[in-house]
């Protein structure tokens, strides 16, 4: 039997979330159409940036893994990393939200873009591990993540309301701004959360040091078939989002023709996603962790094509397939991490060690390589289509259905690639309580 853990240390694990479940979305979404239209870098050097930073950061992802498994402080190995990682995102959150626009350039953009996801990768890797390591129990794995999640979609909601807010009642709105108010957000969170998190949770201090060489603990890590399913699933599942994230602005400004109310949408997303994530907790206790996630992408496969029949005016009709896609999508903050810390169970039977961080780090490593190739592949073609993404400008109907084509349909065909791969998953719960009794027993 093991102690249920209270809500104040949940609370507490889960606010380092918010600054991370903030960035994801400007960082794809805004982020490209600033430096873009307002700054003025060309789309094909913006989509270049994205891909080779993010390739730096997957290289980092399996070596700070790897590190942090083996750290060994007298305050542990996870909170050390975290703090370490607070003056990094700090410096180049400036930097990155709030140049100087006259005289930045496509290699201040790539810098500090690098910088960023240096420390964003000594932030996540031990802090998800961490999270795995809190319980070894299969159903409250999935509410450290519904907690995690929840807190962090909180924040994301709070940081998307007052550019609405502000938009709605002073007129003030538009790439530019909300990327500098999301900014403001990320500047306070970064310390406040990390702070409040490595100073309220205790962490596992009886851990085995790992001392598997790292190609060696990796083929040990590929032999492992559940995790092989799930990380293929996600890596469809994030080539997906990344396409249809990178390019929201642009279709929201090319044809619906009203970029200020993309804030407006994304807050409607993630309000419905906030709200749904403790109706799926109580759902994946009913049924297998695989099944619910499969019903959740289920909403983006029928809806996202749908977007095509979409023109100038239709923010109606968008915000209702925002919604039920929001729905769906809390799933995906639930139940793959979730599973995720089911496999590293697994691979503590034939490693004998606790290598959670090396997990989530491999892990990381593959969905950064779906993020870097996801909107370098859809800003590419934007940039081959010749669709012009500065305000105002008139692109032809050829122009603009290739942007809903990227937009929309590519969802619809990832999403599908994704259930067909996590369709049967082989780690169910049966199977998972088998693993944990061996475990014992190897304790024992």
């Amino acid at each position: 039997m093991t102690e249920n853990i209270s809500n104040k240390k949940l609370f507490f694990y889960g606010l380092s979330e918010m600054p991370i479940s903030i960035a994801s979305l400007p960082l794809l979404t805004y982020l490209p159409s600033y430096y873009g239209q307002d700054i003025g870098i060309s789309l094909s050097a913006i989509g270049t940036i994205w891909l080779f930073t993010r390739i730096f950061d997957a290289i980092t992802d399996p070596l700070i893994g790897y590190w942090s498994d083996k750290t060994n402080t007298r305050w542990g190995r996870r909170r050390i990393w975290m703090v370490a990682s607070v003056p990094i995102l700090v410096i180049s959150v400036y930097n990155l939200f709030f140049p100087n626009e006259e005289t930045v350039t496509a290699t201040d953009l790539f810098i500090w873009l690098a910088l960023f996801w240096l420390g964003w990768t000594m932030l996540l890797i031990p802090y998800y591990a961490w999270g795995a390591e809190l319980s070894p129990d299969y159903h409250e794995r999935s509410t450290i993540t519904a907690w995690r999640s929840w807190l962090g979609m909180f924040g994301n909601v709070v940081s998307k309301s007052v550019p609405t807010l502000a938009l709605f009642f002073f007129a003030y709105g538009g790439t530019r701004e909300v990327t500098q108010m999301i900014g403001v957000f990320m500047l306070i969170l970064i310390p406040l959360t990390i702070l409040l998190t490595t100073t309220n949770v205790s962490e596992k201090m009886d851990y085995k040091p790992t001392y598997i060489p790292i190609l060696k603990g990796i083929k040990i890590m590929w032999a492992n078939l559940p995790f092989r399913r799930l990380i293929l699933a996600f890596f469809l599942y994030s080539t997906a989002t990344a396409i249809s994230g990178s390019t929201f602005i642009f279709f929201i400004r090319g044809v619906l023709a009203d970029e200020k109310a993309g804030i407006a949408l994304l807050l409607s997303y993630y309000f419905v996603n906030m709200c749904a994530i403790p109706v799926w907790v109580w759902i994946g206790k009913r049924i297998e962790k695989h099944t619910a996630w499969i019903f959740g992408m289920l909403t983006y496969a029928i809806v996202n094509p749908f977007y095509l029949l979409l023109g100038p005016g239709d923010l109606y009709w968008m915000t209702i397939g925002l919604m039920i896609t929001g729905f769906g999508g809390a799933t995906s903050y639930i139940f793959p991490n979730s599973m995720k810390a089911d496999v590293i169970d697994l691979d503590k039977t034939s490693s004998g060690e606790d290598r959670a961080a090396i997990y989530f780090a491999v892990w990381s490593f593959i969905i950064k390589i779906a993020y870097s190739f996801g909107p370098w592949f859809a800003l590419m073609l934007l940039a081959y289509s010749s669709f012009d993404p500065t305000p105002g400008a008139t692109n032809s109907e050829s122009q603009l259905f290739g942007l809903r084509f990227i937009f929309s349909l590519s969802t619809t065909i990832f999403m599908g690639a994704t259930i067909l791969t996590i369709y049967n998953y082989p780690l169910t719960k049966k199977k998972h309580e088998e693993i944990r009794e061996e475990l014992e027993a190897l304790n024992n």
